[in-house]
């Protein structure tokens, strides 16, 4: 396979026409552009059959910026979809192998830590209520998430506790406390 045919066999799985595929090969930011494009469509889709070839097309790209970001958008995606962690667990366990592409192991690590960070951010949501150390593993984005979006009293005292920064843990607290005078 090459960049232009990868990409060109992308462009066309995803229905997207209006790209021009010597464009995208020649520019770096018209095809990570082109990949965003390609990975939205592929989120909105109810199948998930072909994900693991897209992502293993996209992660031959040679700029592996433009790769990983895709992969970690569609990564996010697909965990805002999911309907709990074991679906998102299943998902992202045909994903992992096709990360051993990519040749940095930070950028192989930075999706491996995003799938961890969906899973907990799901557990949470399914209605467990994290341990300090569980909540020590998650990125400090992932705390500010959930600091952000949780509804759990347990979870949004543990956070405005135990969060690594001090933002994230006043947005806990001040939710938290709101949440109490709510009710």
């Amino acid at each position: 396979m090459t960049l232009r045919s990868d990409t060109a066999e992308l462009l066309a799985g995803a229905g997207i026409l209006d790209v021009d595929v010597d464009d995208a090969v020649a520019d770096e930011h018209v095809r990570s552009s082109a990949y965003q494009r390609v990975v939205s469509v592929t989120a909105a889709s109810q199948s998930r059959d072909r994900d693991r070839a897209i992502v293993a097309t996209i992660l031959r790209d040679p700029i592996e910026i433009v790769s990983k970001t895709a992969v970690v958008d569609l990564v996010d995606r697909i965990a805002m979809k999911a309907t709990g962690p074991v679906e998102f667990q299943q998902w992202s366990a045909g994903l992992l192998p096709e990360t051993d592409r990519l040749e940095a192991e930070g950028n192989r690590a930075f999706i491996r830590r995003r799938i961890h960070d969906w899973l907990f951010y799901l557990s949470v949501k399914d209605g467990h209520v994290p341990t300090s150390a569980e909540l020590a593993k998650a990125t400090d984005w992932m705390q500010r998430v959930l600091a952000e979006e949780s509804t759990s009293p347990a979870v949004l005292d543990l956070l405005g506790e135990s969060a690594r920064t001090k933002k994230t843990r006043n947005i806990a607290k001040t939710r938290a406390g709101s949440r109490r005078h709510r009710m």
